[in-house]
């Protein structure tokens, strides 16, 4: 859940930041597809590169981790692919409910706000 709210933080970081391009896109005529793609991909990066570092990481701490965890075998697959594949799919839920939000408000709005 911790994660999962810094991912929400994160993604309306980003896309609050690109708010006036996505707007200079709407306004210049790019497909409502187009512009959600650029909002989503620079997070989908963001996401891609620490889902990497946290598999990384919860590989090193595999010794600690097999004391903690109670009968599971310190490097699972079925559970690495599992928290990878979950948070990948919350990251871009998280990522979507902004960039909704951003692609529903009026383009001379998003052009006027600095």
């Amino acid at each position: 859940m911790l994660a999962l709210t810094g991912i929400f933080g994160v993604a309306a970081y980003s896309v609050s930041n690109l708010l006036r391009a996505l707007g200079i896109r709407i306004v210049l005529g790019a497909r409502r597809r187009q512009v959600l793609r650029a909002a989503l991909g620079r997070v989908f990066r963001l996401l891609a590169a620490g889902l990497m570092v946290g598999l990384l990481l919860g590989i090193a701490a595999t010794k600690l981790l097999s004391v903690i965890v109670y009968q599971a075998t310190p490097r699972d697959p079925l559970v690495l692919a599992g928290v990878v594949l979950a948070m990948l799919l919350l990251g871009l839920l998280a990522t979507w409910i902004p960039a909704q939000r951003a692609l529903s408000i009026d383009p001379l709005i998003l052009l006027r706000e600095d």
